[in-house]
């Protein structure tokens, strides 16, 4: 079965396409992107992103479709940093 592309749009303004599972960091990697990193387990959230809105930890979640829509990458801002 093949598994349909899912287009992401990344915060230095790149496109590219991804499948349903694929790993976060691997993806963003291949658009030149970095995605800060921490503990790696979901613990310290060093690693957060939004995805079209929604907070989500890579390092413990894969890519998921969102009803056919591009998924928007931004960077996650805590204003106590």
């Amino acid at each position: 079965m093949k598994r349909s592309k899912i287009k992401i749009l990344w915060p230095n303004n790149n496109t590219s396409y991804a499948c349903e599972g694929d790993d976060w960091f691997v993806s963003a990697e291949k658009a030149g992107i970095k995605i800060p990193t921490g503990c790696l387990t979901g613990s310290c959230g060093a690693c957060e992103i939004d995805i079209n809105g929604e907070t989500v930890r890579p390092c413990i979640s894969n890519i998921k479709a969102i009803n056919e829509c591009p998924l928007k990458v931004t960077y996650t801002t805590d204003q106590f940093w």
